[in-house]
C-alpha cells in the first residue's frame, strides 16, 4: 500500500508545486530532500488508511478463497484466528511508535523549512501582541516581532519577586546582534524600586543578555512536530511556564505521538471484522468500505484538532476521542464476526 499510494502524493505534489520549483529556482538535491521527507510526512499522515487497506486486502483475498470458513470449521477460535493479525499490528505499532517519536520529527522539521523558504513564504509565527513569562520571576511583552531581522518593538521586562514589582526595564526597539550573542537595546530605561524609593536609568543604547533568546518570543507554530519526544516534553513544560497561546496545539501533538501507534490495533480489529467472510460483490466492496472508515477516522481527528485549533477543547480529548469511538465499533463489529 505504501508503494503504491506514496507514489502517487509524490506525482500530485510535484504537479502542485513544480511552477514554484522553477519560480524560485530550487536547487534539484534540496527537491530531492524534500521529498524524502514528503513520504514521511505523507506516510505518517495516511497511515490509518495504509494500514486498513492493507489489512482489508488481506483478509478479503482469505475469505473469498473460502480461507477463513475452514479455519474457523476446523475448530479454531476467532480470537485465535485474529492472533496473528494482533502480533503484527504490535509490530506496525512498535515501528509507528519509534518512528513519530524519533525519525518523523526530523522530517517534519526539513519539510516545513523548505515550504517557508521556497513555497509558501508566509509567517508561521504569531508576531503582534507577544506576552510571556521567562522564568519564575520575569515577564516579558512586546508589540510586534520581526523573526527575518530577529528584533521587536516596545519591548518590556518586569521583574517580580512575590507579588512585589523591584524593577522594570523598557526599550523601543529589542535586536539580538548574533556576532556579539548580546540584545542590543534602543531608548532604554530602567525603573528600580527598593521600598518607597525609585531608581530611573535612561540610555540611548544598552548591550546586554536576558535568560531567554531572542525566538523565543515567538516560536514557529509547527515547532512541536519537529521535536523528538525528550526535546518535545521539555519545550511543552517551557512552553506551560511561559503561557504560550499555542499550548493546547503543543499538548495535541505530544499525545498523538501516542494514539496513533495504539490506533492500529483498534483499525486491525475493525478491517478483520469487516472483510472476514464473503460479501456479494467481493473484494471491492470491503475495500470501499475500508476507504470510507479510514477517512472517517482521519475526518474525525482533523475535526477535533481544528476544535482544539480554534476553541478551548481539550487536546486530550481530541486526541483520544477518534481512538474511543473506532473502539467501540471495533467492539461491535467483533461481536458480529463471531457470529
Amino acid at each position: 500500500m505504501l508503494l503504491m499510494f506514496v507514489p502517487i502524493g509524490v506525482m500530485v505534489d510535484m504537479a502542485e508545486k513544480i511552477d514554484k520549483f522553477k519560480e524560485n529556482e530550487v536547487p534539484t538535491t534540496a527537491i530531492f530532500e524534500y521529498y524524502y521527507d514528503f513520504t514521511w510526512f505523507f506516510g505518517n499522515l495516511l497511515f490509518p488508511i495504509f494500514l486498513f487497506l492493507s489489512v482489508i486486502w488481506f483478509t478479503s483475498k482469505l475469505a473469498n478463497d473460502t480461507e477463513v470458513i475452514a479455519i474457523l470449521s476446523s475448530g479454531i477460535s476467532f480470537f485465535r484466528f485474529l492472533r496473528p493479525y494482533l502480533i503484527s499490528a504490535s509490530v506496525v505499532a512498535l515501528f509507528s511508535f519509534f518512528a513519530g517519536m524519533f525519525v518523523v520529527p526530523k522530517s517534519n522539521l526539513r519539510f516545513n523549512e523548505f515550504l517557508t523558504k521556497y513555497i509558501s513564504k508566509t509567517s508561521v509565527r504569531q508576531t503582534r501582541n507577544l506576552y510571556k513569562q521567562i522564568n519564575e520571576n520575569e515577564f516579558i511583552f512586546v508589540s510586534n516581532y520581526d523573526p527575518v531581522r530577529q528584533s521587536a518593538n516596545n519591548f518590556s521586562l518586569e521583574h517580580f519577586e512575590g507579588n512585589e514589582l523591584k524593577f522594570k526595564i523598557q526599550s523601543n526597539t529589542i535586536r539580538w546582534i548574533d556576532k556579539d550573542t548580546l540584545f542590543r537595546l534602543s531608548s532604554y530605561t530602567k525603573r528600580t524600586f527598593d521600598k518607597d524609593q525609585e531608581i530611573y536609568t535612561k540610555m540611548s543604547r544598552k548591550d546586554t543578555i536576558f535568560d531567554f533568546e531572542i525566538d523565543d518570543l515567538s516560536p514557529v507554530s509547527y515547532k512541536a512536530e519537529t521535536l523528538t519526544f525528550s526535546d518535545l516534553n521539555r519545550f511543552i513544560e517551557t512552553e506551560q511556564e511561559g503561557g504560550s497561546v499555542l499550548i493546547n496545539n503543543h499538548l495535541l501533538v505530544r499525545y498523538k505521538r501516542w494514539t496513533l501507534p495504539l490506533s492500529a490495533f483498534i483499525l486491525t480489529i475493525i478491517a478483520v471484522a469487516v472483510s472476514s467472510f464473503k460479501r456479494r460483490g467481493g473484494m471491492g466492496v470491503n475495500l470501499a468500505f475500508g476507504i470510507t472508515l479510514g477517512f472517517l477516522f482521519i475526518f474525525f481527528d482533523k475535526i477535533f484538532g481544528v476544535l482544539v485549533n480554534k476553541s478551548n477543547f481539550s487536546p486530550f480529548l481530541a486526541a483520544w476521542l477518534p481512538l474511543i469511538l473506532f473502539g467501540i465499533l471495533a467492539f461491535f463489529l467483533l461481536r458480529h464476526a463471531k457470529r
